[in-house]
């Protein structure tokens, strides 16, 4: 396992893969349900514009507009972090972790499969983080996962890992 990530290109190698995951984050809404909820979100606070503008309370007006560009703002911001993604990837003489970040940057982690441990921690306070551990060093992955994908996860890497080690 290397110590730090390394930045990389495309894998090469022609090993054959036994274990391949590609996580991503889930999504807030589909293009359409975005659209959709905004018309609407627009719809009802030009409505409430109004009726304030109309009971003399114009400067109300804008801050309906200014509440519509906040949520936009966020679910672009939303939208923007579901790009990232991990790919994990178990041959017989590695187990390669790679995260990729918004803009397309890609840190890469490499563990040898006959020591690696892979684990969940349940307590509240990690929210059942899913760890890979070799060597003293350890690193998280699918922390944007639910629990119940963390355990499916980590039940099928080890049961791939077993049937390497065996």
């Amino acid at each position: 396992m290397s110590d730090h990530p390394t930045e990389t290109g495309p894998e090469t190698g022609s090993e054959p893969i036994l274990f391949s995951v590609v996580l991503h984050p889930p999504a807030s809404l589909s293009g359409n349900g975005f659209f959709g909820l905004m018309a609407a979100l627009c719809a009802v606070s030009f409505a409430a514009g109004i009726a304030f503008t109309m009971a003399g309370a114009w400067p109300v007006f804008g801050f309906f507009g200014l509440d519509i560009l906040l949520i936009y703002i966020a679910f672009r911001v939303s939208y923007r972090r579901a790009r990232r993604y991990e790919t994990v990837r178990l041959t017989e003489y590695e187990l390669a972790v790679e995260k990729i970040d918004p803009n397309g940057r890609t840190k890469r982690w490499e563990f040898q499969p006959y020591w690696l441990r892979v684990a969940i921690d349940d307590s509240p306070k990690y929210n059942g983080a899913l760890t890979l551990s070799s060597h003293g060093k350890s690193l998280e992955i699918g922390a944007f996962l639910t629990p119940q994908e963390k355990r499916d996860v980590a039940r099928a890497l080890e049961v791939e890992l077993h049937r390497l080690r065996g």
